[in-house]
Order: C-alpha cells, then sequence, then structure tokens
C-alpha cells in the first residue's frame, strides 16, 4: 500500500529522473572513450604545429621542461601615468589611411615623344579623367607639355628600358596606394567604367596578371604574356614580388617587344602566366579592323568590349568614345525602364497599391510640407518673361540661363509627345500657354507646361489643340568634389584704403577693428592706405589731412603696447584698385592671406573665419558680397531726423539688402594675385589703360583660372553712405557704383511709400 502510493507521487518525475540517468550514464562512457584515443592524435597535432597549449596544459608541459612560459595578462590602465612623460599620438589626417584602405585602380599609358601631342592628348580627354588616376610615360617629352596632362619622363626612348622604367616608378612611388595597376598604349581606347567594375570584383590579396593572352614567338606551349595594345591588369601583390627581379629581367632578356619582356619577366620569375578569365570574370576586348567605322559596328564582342585596339588617329578615339557612350546611354535607358516595369508590377503587392506609385516611377515623392510656411512656391512663366524676380519686381525679362532651360523643356516636351502618339498623330509646337516651375530639394526642377500644339493626322489634317504636359529634371548623383586642406588658424592681412573724402568713417572701422580682433586676440593685422590726390601731397608738410587718423592709430598702438599698425602714403589721380594692390603685394611675402576692406566694412570674427575658410592658395578666391544697409531717411520716415540721421551709432538698422554691385571687399593669397597679375603685363603692353579700367575682380576672372567663389556674407554688414563715383574709373565700374547708391536708397515698397507720402503731402 505504502509502495503503491510512493510510486503514485513520483510517477510524474520518472521520465525527467530517467532521463537524467541516461545522460550522465553516456557523457561518461565518452570522456573515457575519447581520453583513451586522443592521446596520440594530439601529440602529433601538437608535433605538427597545428594545436595550442590551453593554460593548464602549458602548465603542465613546462613541468616537463618545455620552453613555453605561461602568458599573463598586461592591463593597461586608462588614466595617464604622472611620473612618466606624455607621449602625443601622430593621427593620420584621413581615416583610410590609418585602416590601410588603399583606391582601387592606377592607369598608366605608355606613349612616346611623337605620339604625346595627338594619340595621349585623346586618351587624357576621352576617359583619364574617369580614372582615379591616370600617369603617361613616356622616354623623352616633347618641349611643350599638354595641359592638364601627368607626364613622366625617363630619358630614354628604348622600348624595353621605357616598360622597366614605369614598373619600377609604380612600385617605388605608388605601390603601398593601389590595388591594381593597368598599362596600356595610347593607342588603346579604354572603357573607364568597365574597368573599374572589373577590378571591384577581383581579389585583390593575390597575384593577377591578366589581359589579352598571346604566345611567345617558338615558346613554350602553356606560357602566354598579354599583349600591351589591349592593356593588362597587375595586382600590387604581383607588383611587390616582381621588383627584386626587374634589373634581372633587364639584363637577362632580350627582347624587342615590350610586353614580351614584361611577360616572360613574369613567367621565369615569378611562375605566373596571363590569363583572360579570372573568378568567372572575363577581361574582354576588341581588335578594330584597319577601315572600320565606329557607327557601325554592333557586334556583342564590340559592345561589351573593355579595351579597342589598335588606334591608328586622335579623330577615331574620339568617334570610339562618342560611340561607347550612346551604347552606356541606350543600355541605362534600358535598365531604367525595366526597373520601372518591376517596381509597377511589385506596387499591386503593397499596401498602397498602384495608387502609392509616384510619377515618375522610381524617383523620390514630391516633398510634404508640414506647417505652411514650407510650402514650395510655383513660379510663373511665359516664353519671354518671368514673373518671380530676384529683385522682387513683378515681372522681368526671360534671359541667360532661364531662357535656355525653358526652350530645351519646350523641345523636350514636344519631342516626348509625337515618340508617345506617333504614328498616329503629330505635334508641333506654336507657343506656350503658360508655364509653371518650382524646385523641390528631394526630386529637382519641376515644370507644368500648357502648350498650344498643331496635330496633324496621318492624312495630314491637322487642328490646333491645348494640352498641359508634366516634366520633371531630377537630380543627378551628388558629386564630392575635393577641396585642398584649409585651417582657420591662418593670419589675415587687412588692406584698407583711405582716401580724404572716406577719412570720417575711420573712426568706427578702428573701432569695431579693435573690438572684434584685438581684444580677442585674433591673428590678424592691419595696413592702412592713405591716397594723397597730387593737391594735398604737396601740402602734406604743412597740413596733412589724414593727421587725424594717424593719430588714432598712435592712441590705439598706445592702448595695445604689442600691436604696430603701418600705414603706405601714396599719390595717384585715379585710385585705381588695381594700382594700389601692386604697391601692397610688393611689400609683402607670397604667402599672405589678404582681406581688401573699405572704411565701411564691420570686420567681426565671423566673417574672418570665412574668409580663411573659402580662400585657397592656388585653388580659390573669395569676393563675399555685403549686407548693405537701406537709408534710415527713407526706411525710418516717421522718426525724428536725429535719429534717422545717426550714422554708425545705432545697431538697430538692420532693414537693407545684399548689394550685388560692388566688390570692393576680397580675400585671396598674395601668390593668386601675382600670378594672375604676370599673366595681365602682356595685355597691358597693348593697352596701358587698362589697370584703370579693371578692379581686383576682373583680373582674377580674366587672367587666373582660379575658382571665383562669389556668395553672399550675412556677417559682413555696412552702414547706408552714399558713395563718391569717380567718373574717370572705366564706364562699367562707374555704372556699377551709381546702380549700388541707387538701390541702396530703400526697397521698392519703402520708395512706394515714400512718394505716396509725398504725393498726400503736396495734394493738402
Amino acid at each position: 500500500m505504502r509502495l503503491s502510493s510512493f510510486l503514485a507521487v513520483f510517477r510524474p518525475a520518472l521520465p525527467l529522473i530517467l532521463g537524467l540517468s541516461l545522460g550522465c550514464s553516456l557523457s561518461l562512457l565518452m570522456v573515457s572513450w575519447t581520453q583513451g584515443d586522443t592521446d596520440d592524435s594530439c601529440r602529433d597535432e601538437l608535433g605538427n604545429g597545428r594545436l595550442f597549449l590551453g593554460r593548464g596544459d602549458a602548465q603542465r608541459d613546462s613541468r616537463d621542461g618545455a620552453a613555453e612560459e605561461d602568458f599573463q595578462p598586461r592591463i593597461v590602465p586608462y588614466h595617464k601615468d604622472p611620473n612618466k612623460p606624455h607621449k602625443k599620438v601622430l593621427r593620420t589626417r584621413y581615416i583610410h589611411t590609418e585602416l590601410g584602405i588603399r583606391e582601387r585602380l592606377l592607369v598608366g599609358v605608355l606613349t612616346s615623344r611623337a605620339t604625346l601631342n595627338t594619340l595621349a592628348v585623346a586618351v587624357n580627354r576621352t576617359v583619364a579623367h574617369h580614372f582615379h588616376r591616370t600617369f603617361f610615360f613616356t622616354g623623352l617629352r616633347s618641349p611643350k607639355v599638354p595641359h592638364g596632362m601627368t607626364v613622366v619622363a625617363h630619358g630614354d626612348d628604348r622600348p624595353v628600358w621605357l616598360m622597366y622604367e614605369t614598373v619600377r616608378h609604380l612600385h617605388q612611388h605608388y605601390g603601398s596606394d593601389y590595388d591594381w595597376f593597368l598599362l596600356a598604349q595610347d593607342d588603346t581606347y579604354m572603357q573607364a567604367d568597365r574597368l573599374s567594375e572589373l577590378v571591384g570584383h577581383l581579389s585583390a590579396g593575390q597575384d593577377l596578371y591578366m589581359g589579352r593572352a598571346e604566345e611567345f614567338i617558338g615558346g613554350e606551349e602553356k606560357a602566354r604574356y598579354c599583349h600591351g595594345g589591349y592593356g593588362y591588369l597587375l595586382s600590387r601583390s604581383l607588383l611587390a614580388r616582381l621588383q627584386p627581379h626587374l634589373d634581372t629581367c633587364r639584363n637577362d632578356i632580350l627582347s624587342v617587344r615590350p610586353d614580351e619582356w614584361l611577360g616572360r619577366c613574369i613567367i621565369d620569375y615569378l611562375g605566373l602566366s596571363c590569363v583572360e578569365v579570372h573568378q568567372e570574370m572575363t577581361y574582354r576586348y576588341f581588335e578594330l579592323g584597319k577601315n572600320a567605322d565606329p557607327e557601325r559596328e554592333d557586334s556583342i564582342q564590340f559592345k561589351n568590349a573593355f579595351t579597342v585596339h589598335p588606334i591608328s588617329e586622335p579623330n577615331l578615339m574620339y568617334r570610339l568614345h562618342k560611340r561607347f557612350s550612346q551604347i552606356e546611354l541606350e543600355w541605362t535607358y534600358q535598365q531604367i525602364q525595366q526597373l520601372q516595369m518591376q517596381i509597377n508590377n511589385l506596387s499591386d503587392l503593397t499596401p498602397e497599391g498602384k495608387a502609392g506609385i509616384t510619377w515618375p516611377i522610381g524617383i523620390n515623392p514630391p516633398f510634404k510640407p508640414r506647417t505652411r510656411f514650407e510650402v514650395i512656391n510655383w513660379e510663373y512663366f511665359t516664353e519671354e518673361h518671368i514673373y518671380s524676380c530676384i529683385d522682387s519686381s513683378p515681372k522681368c525679362e526671360m534671359r541667360g540661363a532661364d531662357r535656355a532651360d525653358v526652350n530645351a523643356i519646350l523641345e523636350i516636351a514636344v519631342e516626348r509627345l509625337n515618340e508617345r502618339y506617333q504614328p498616329q498623330l503629330r505635334f508641333r509646337k506654336r507657343r506656350l500657354l503658360n508655364g509653371y516651375r518650382r524646385f523641390d530639394p528631394t526630386r529637382g526642377m519641376e515644370y507644368m507646361l500648357d502648350l498650344a500644339l498643331e496635330a496633324y493626322t496621318q492624312k495630314d489634317h491637322s487642328q490646333v489643340i491645348a494640352k498641359r504636359v508634366n516634366l520633371l529634371r531630377p537630380l543627378s548623383a551628388v558629386e564630392i568634389i575635393p577641396m585642398p586642406y584649409v585651417t582657420e588658424a591662418t593670419r589675415v592681412q587687412v588692406i584698407l584704403p583711405v582716401t580724404s573724402q572716406d577719412q570720417d568713417y575711420v573712426s568706427n572701422f578702428l573701432d569695431m577693428y579693435v573690438m572684434n580682433t584685438l581684444d580677442t586676440h585674433d591673428n590678424v593685422l592691419l595696413t592702412f592706405l592713405f591716397i594723397y590726390d597730387p593737391f594735398d601731397a604737396q601740402r602734406v608738410s604743412q597740413t596733412d589731412v589724414f593727421a587725424g587718423i594717424k593719430a588714432m592709430i598712435g592712441e590705439v598702438e598706445k592702448r595695445y603696447g604689442d600691436v604696430k599698425i603701418p600705414w603706405i602714403s601714396v599719390k595717384t589721380e585715379v585710385p585705381s584698385q588695381v594700382k594700389l594692390m601692386d604697391i601692397i603685394s610688393k611689400k609683402h611675402p607670397v604667402d599672405t592671406l589678404f582681406f581688401l576692406a573699405s572704411v565701411w566694412t564691420e570686420v567681426n570674427a565671423d566673417f574672418l573665419n570665412r574668409c580663411r575658410m573659402n580662400a585657397i592658395s592656388n585653388w580659390q578666391v573669395f569676393f563675399p558680397i555685403h549686407f548693405q544697409e537701406y537709408s534710415p531717411a527713407v526706411v525710418y520716415r516717421d522718426q525724428q531726423p536725429s535719429a534717422a540721421s545717426s550714422s554708425f551709432a545705432s545697431e538697430s538698422l538692420r532693414d537693407g539688402h545684399f548689394d550685388r554691385h560692388v566688390f570692393d571687399e576680397a580675400c585671396f593669397y598674395n601668390a593668386d594675385y601675382m600670378t594672375a597679375r604676370t599673366k595681365m603685363a602682356a595685355d597691358i603692353l597693348d593697352n596701358e589703360e587698362l589697370l584703370e579700367s579693371m578692379d581686383v575682380y576682373d583680373i582674377f576672372v580674366r587672367y587666373s583660372g582660379l575658382h571665383v567663389f562669389r556668395a553672399v556674407e550675412p556677417a559682413l554688414i555696412q552702414k547706408y553712405v552714399r558713395r563718391a563715383c569717380n567718373p574717370r574709373f572705366s564706364e562699367d565700374i562707374y555704372h556699377r557704383c551709381v546702380l549700388s547708391n541707387l538701390e541702396g536708397l530703400g526697397s521698392r515698397s519703402h520708395l512706394a511709400m515714400a512718394l505716396f507720402e509725398q504725393e498726400q503731402a503736396n495734394s493738402t
């Protein structure tokens, strides 16, 4: 009775107990078998060096007399040890350098002195800019090197010597920077995108010699070298292994063809032969016939080729590039259509269904504003006028880029309509009824056009109809433009030209300069340029018109003992900006960063930092568009005359506009100015009055070749002042000065209100 009740209590746990017992028994049996079978095998593995000792085994082995020592972890504290000198950790500028990330492909083009200015130039203009880096290797360069090409001359025109020096140069200077090296002749057309895609699918950590395989004349049957006319790929590891044998190959291997010499060297010393297929990737090439026409070539081998050879003349190279560009464009359009069809078919499976598809298919949906302030306005335009102007005018003439944009859109609209409705209908544009456009930052420029079209049937019956079309000019892929490295620690040399008419405003300029630069210890220097006219220059010993300004400079130098503010005196009838800069440029080093200011400029730290960042030596100059306040007499008519006429005392007068007609302020390096000024010297010999008809902005635009960065600068603010326009300057400079004075009076609404109040006052 007791036994049955006991079993009834433990009956639910019996499977668990039996399972645990069985598992423990089997585990003990497996441990005993493993220990009995693995003694010899472990000893064998240790003898072959394929197993590592654990801690317990290491201790036991050390007791047996082995030399291995137990590993003791070393704990590195996070805090700095005050007893040890601190070592500054030097980090690389770019993270890919520290991580060891290399660029994929470098291209070397073998050329000669005879073809450097013909075929090599054609290669450079067609495909060189599509590769990350392209070098042109020649034995002897011509006296005039083509512009925009990196040419390396080895000093010897022998083909094998040129190949030897080229391979050695690539390994010595770029062996650690690139994974793949492509060598080709200048009579080879290369498809840059396809070659870049090819090396992107190949493993860079192995030796590879890839190209069009050719048999040696009278050589072994299996050994192949890569034909140089179709180009060939060399991996970085192969180049590193080949480097020690180059001198031996140069002395021992005799060959007339450089590609055959290189192939023999790789085969003899590395045991590698040229291959056309590797990792299921094929090196495709095409041999062009003697009188072949690229426009008529339509074979699959031609369309899929990475390289084409031989190219007999530069014109043929350009025609090939045009043909392959058409092939790539057609292929791209086909891919877009296929993707749009797939998106359309898959839209049925989405929660929104067909209604969720945006137009055009595959483009981001239109921007949805969250508030009324984010609504993107549509601009109305016709073929002659646009009704959204920069100066807030209700209507302005369509010109320049806007007119070209509208004309192109109208042509495309009619072309697409004909593609859709032909052959049943043909359309011809009569005129544009209404046009609307807006820029969507998520999509691009959207257009809505109401067109008056003349429609023709197949029987030549015509009728004028009105049709609305929608078009989108989508945003292309965003490009990262490489810019040189700049820093905000550069010293800025402020140049302030002062005439006798401007000296009343120098006091405010000097106060702002002291407050924003000297008190903050900014890395800025100031130089005054006093401009005397001939009459004042004759009386300078008796009466100096700039005596008051020089006294203020002395007070500043006395207040700040370590500060020196130099000045330069110039006598001239026409204070040309270029003539003044010629004097300043000669008195400063070539690496000086100039900020050419005016007496109405308010210098501050924000603008000085942007001056440092936007002016890049040998790359870019910066001409800011300052913010000009409107005339207080027009804007603040209802205030007292004293408040309205206060010049620089009030800081609340911030109602104005960006003055696009003034080019007085500029940031540039002295070396860039001197280079542009040197290029201008030849034109001055023919026209001596050229210096007075140009300013610094014109010199950089016409003669420098640098990026001229012209942008609005909200931190550069000027109070309203009526400038004195010198009629002795060029007509363009004088006209800009007059326009600046007129537009600086006030906005259209301010002027309209002033006229309205004046008419009301006259009527009463």
